[in-house]
This record gives C-alpha cells, structure tokens and sequence, in this order.
C-alpha cells in the first residue's frame, strides 16, 4: 500500500506546485510526440532513397500519409474524448466512474479497429486515387497502405490508450511507449526496406511491428498494479460511451479535417500542376508536411499532454489552479512556436536533404517549409485554446474554433491556386495560422473567466 500511494504521489495534479507540474508533464509530453513523428519521417526518409523509385515512392507515400492519420484520428476520438472525462472523475474523487469510463473506451478502440479495417481495406484503391494518387505513384501507395491496415488494431490501441496513462500523471510512461516504438521503426525499417528488399511493403511492415510494441507496454502498464486507473471488465455504458464520442469529436475533427486538408492539396497540386509538375509538387508537400508535423505534433504534445492538469482541477472545482497552469502551458506553446519558426529557417534546407538529393525538390522543398511556417508562432495560441476548452469538457467553444481555421484554410486552398498558379496553394496555411488565433484569442478572453467562475461556485 505504501509503495502504491507513493506512485500516485509522483505528479499530484491537484497539489503540487503549478510550474513545475506543468513541466514535469509538457517536456515528456511533447518529447513524445516529437518521437513518435518519427513513425512517419523515418519510413519518408528512407522511401526516399530507394534506388532507382524514390521521388515517385515518397508521392505514394504522401498520398498515403493523410488517409493513414485520418484512420488514426479514431484514437483521438476515443484517447482524448475519454482522458478528460477521466482526469475530471479523479479530481472530483470519482475512482469507480474513472474506472468505468477508461475500460469503455479500452473496448471502443478494439472494435472500431475491426471496423476500419473490414471496411477500408477492400476500398482501399479507389480511395487513393481520389486523394491525389496518378498512375505512377498508385502502386506504391497501394502497396503501403494495405499492409500498414492489417496493423490498425495496434496503431489505435498504442495511441488511444497513452491518452489515459498521461491522464493519471505518468507523462514519462507514456513518452516511453512513443519512445519504444519509434526506435523500433528506426532499427526496423532499414532491415526491411532494404536488407530484405521489400521497399514500400517494408516500411508499412516494420511501422505495425513498432506500433504493436507500443501497444504492449501501454496495455501492461494500464492493465498492472502501477496505474491508478486500471482497465477491468465492464458492462458497455452507452451514457458514457456518448459522452466519450461527443467531447472526443473536437480533436477527431481537428485531425479528420486536417488530413482532408492534405488530400485536398494534393487534389488541387496535381490539377493545377498538370502533367508535368503534378507529382513533383506533391512529393515537395510531402516534405514540408512532415516538418509541419515536427511542428504540430510536439505543440499537440504540450497543449493536449497537460490537459489532466486542467481537468482533474476544473472536477475539483480549483479554478485558480486552472488559470495558472493554463498561463504556464500558453508561455510554453509560444516558446516552441517561436522556436520552431527559427529552425523552419536555418534547418530547413537540411531537414530537405533527409528526404531527397535532388536539386530542384530540394530548392522548392525548402522554400514550401519557409512559407508554410511563415505564421507559426500564433498557432501556439491556438492549439491551447482549442485544448483548454476541450479539457474542461466545453466542446461547443472547441469546435467551432478549430472549424473556423480549417474553414480559412479551405477557401485559401481553392482560391490562391486559381488566381495565382499552383505553388501559390502553400500559402494557404499562414493565412489560416494568423485568422485562426485572432479569433479563438477573442472568443478566449470573452468567455474563460465566466466559465470557471460558474464552476467555482456550488452546484456550478
């Protein structure tokens, strides 16, 4: 017993200090996530070096990636919409109802795993070709999204469940399950692609295997003595799972409207583009969307791995504690920004060459990069906004916010091509990057401070 109160004691959201309960919990946080864009980099990397195919590999690959996260975005359905929830039973000293919502969702993952897959997979082709894949590219993609689906029930188990170990204050748990995977990737896919001379099959084969011993230690850890929080046998509760859904749909449309983004401009390079700069262009997006990914996903980190801080506080109804640490989490949203826009500008030429050796990709590559980060510090301000009202289980500000951006993304999407030629569509993401904030900074300072003052009060 002493053993166990002293774990629980490692990070406790609602007593210690404010600062340094935020760093304990940001610093892994986003230290994961920035390895688990690993996942994706690696196998780009190394796709993009495969003799004799690797410009037109990469294409198939980037016509794969949106399609693959947007299956993944299950997870944050299920992860995010349920750790709040669960965070907010903790903080209101709520152990049964804590229990009940983390092994609904442990169940929900497992069949919408079996759901995508019995319904994606024979669709598959069709599905490419619609989201920008030519002639030339379709084979490849083809090839790696079918054997990256046979491991789904892995890569939502891995990602949905880290939700809930975070959750419970283990924020260095969960990085050392992103962590576990990632070096598997990263030893994994030279052998396969490679040594074995599997190419594209390859990278999606070494990518399940990775994913699956994430999986595993996630599970063994919530499924042990260690956690708080334990997955048990429960009857399904339908009041719980539509609870879980309606707060998860926020970051589930974040994700899902973001990879519709990506196959959009892929769409819309590949039209505007034409025959001849078409596939050229796209393999260029691919590039700058994966150092758009070390972006946002370690931003993703910070802003939603410290969300069990807002809401185990907000259940305990410690609004003050709320405040401080959602100033703490905007100051460190905006420093990653800030520095991030930095490296966009020095690194980026260097970034480019991981992926490629040819001199004309490369050139525009580099110069996608620059324009796509040209807005990047006020998106800080945004993904914790949309985050902070999330973790406090206000969906209907969340929403919106991060609807209205993508909404600004869209129409620049269409609009700047069709006026300007088809290098003018990566403007589109500074455009949303500067709009975006502006409102949700607006929405922020006019509601916040009403809706913890409603919580602090009895029966609020």
């Amino acid at each position: 017993m002493e053993e166990n109160r002293q774990i629980r004691m490692e990070n406790d959201l609602g007593r210690d200090d404010i600062r340094q309960l935020v760093r304990r919990i940001a610093l892994p946080s986003m230290l994961a996530q920035f390895v688990s864009v690993l996942y994706s980099i690696v196998d780009r990397m190394y796709i993009g070096h495969i003799p004799g195919m690797g410009e037109l590999a990469l294409a198939g690959v980037g016509v794969c990636a949106p399609v693959v996260t947007m299956i993944g975005s299950v997870a944050s359905l299920v992860g995010v919409g349920g750790a709040p929830l669960m965070s907010i039973k903790m903080g209101e000293g709520d152990v049964d109802g804590a229990r009940k919502i983390l092994s609904n969702c442990f169940v929900m993952l497992c069949l919408f795993s079996l759901i995508l897959m019995a319904v994606v997979i024979p669709l598959r082709r069709p599905m490419l070709l619609f989201f920008g894949a030519s002639a030339e590219t379709l084979p490849y993609a083809d090839e790696y999204f079918l054997y990256y689906m046979t491991g789904t029930v892995f890569a939502l188990l891995a990602t949905g469940m880290n939700s809930f170990v975070t959750a419970q204050g283990f924020a260095r748990k969960a990085m050392f399950s992103v962590l576990l995977g990632a070096v598997m990737n990263i030893v994994l896919d030279p052998v396969f692609i490679f040594a074995l001379n599997l190419g594209v099959k390859g990278a999606a084969i070494a990518t399940v295997i990775s994913q699956a011993f994430s999986c595993a230690y996630a599970l063994c850890f919530l499924l042990g003595r260690r956690a708080q929080i334990r997955i048990e046998a429960v009857r399904p509760d339908f009041a719980i799972v539509r609870r879980v859904l309606l707060l998860g749909f926020t970051p589930f449309s974040i994700i899902a409207v973001d990879n519709a983004m990506i196959i959009a401009m892929n769409a819309v390079l590949q039209r505007y583009g034409g025959a001849g700069q078409g596939d050229l262009l796209i393999t260029v997006a691919t590039i700058a969307q994966s150092f758009m990914l070390v972006v946002t996903m370690p931003l993703s980190g910070i802003s939603g791995g410290t969300q069990p801080i807002l809401s185990f506080n907000y259940g305990a109804r410690q609004v003050d504690r709320v405040i401080r640490a959602q100033r703490h989490i905007f100051l460190w949203c905006l420093v990653f920004t800030a520095v991030m826009f930095v490296v966009a500008r020095l690194a980026g030429p260097l970034f480019v060459l991981l992926f490629t050796s040819d001199p004309l990709v490369a050139e525009k590559a580099a110069w996608a990069i620059r324009v796509c980060t040209l807005a990047l510090i006020p998106l800080g301000l945004q993904y914790e906004i949309v985050d902070g009202f999330t973790a406090i289980g206000q969906v209907r500000y969340a929403w919106p916010l991060s609807f209205w951006r993508k909404a600004v993304y869209f129409a620049a999407l269409f609009i700047l091509p069709a006026v300007w030629g088809a290098e003018a569509t990566f403007y589109a993401e500074a455009i949303s990057d500067v709009i975006g904030p502006l409102t949700s900074v607006a929405i922020y300072a006019l509601v916040m401070k009403k809706l913890l003052a409603r919580r602090a009060m009895p029966g609020g």
